[in-house]
């Protein structure tokens, strides 16, 4: 028997290109807009673009931002100005050098007309739980939280 709920594969491809003789390289996706990453300048990079633990935080924040300004535009909502940051705790793991993120804590920014308090904590909620894919695949080994800061112009 087949389910009509069953999973659908969603394959997805980048290509990244190396620009210096260091550490700056050049992403790009399926919208072909280009991305730049590069190292810090105390291992030799040219600070020519974000360090790729600060894309990771990034891609969360974004991922969440698009699913909360889809539902509010829907709820008719007045944004008029949303800004998301993020503070991420990295931990080293025990012989190596790896340093994944333990927690992450988000916290969204609202500006606008008469905005419903309600309507946004509960499009952030279902942002988090059902919608954002980058939520799913790093809360598997980071704890994250977050609040909201609302200013009704």
């Amino acid at each position: 028997m087949i389910s009509i709920f069953a999973a659908f594969k969603i394959v997805m491809k980048i290509e990244l290109v190396r620009v210096d003789d260091a550490f700056h390289f050049e992403g790009s996706g399926s919208s072909e807009v280009k991305v730049h990453t590069d190292g810090s300048p105390e291992i030799g990079g040219k600070n020519q673009g974000v360090r790729p633990m600060e894309l990771l935080l990034m891609g969360l924040a974004s991922c969440s931002a698009i699913d909360v300004v889809m539902i509010l535009k829907k709820q008719r909502q007045d944004i008029t100005d949303f800004r998301v940051t993020a503070d991420g705790d990295r931990e080293q793991e025990e012989n190596t050098e790896r340093k994944p993120f333990r927690k992450i804590h988000l916290t969204f920014k609202f500006a606008g007309n008469q905005l419903d308090e309600k309507k946004i904590n509960r499009a952030i909620g279902l942002s988090m739980e059902k919608y954002c894919s980058a939520t799913a695949q790093l809360e598997a080994l980071a704890t994250i939280t977050y609040d909201v800061e609302i200013a009704n112009v």
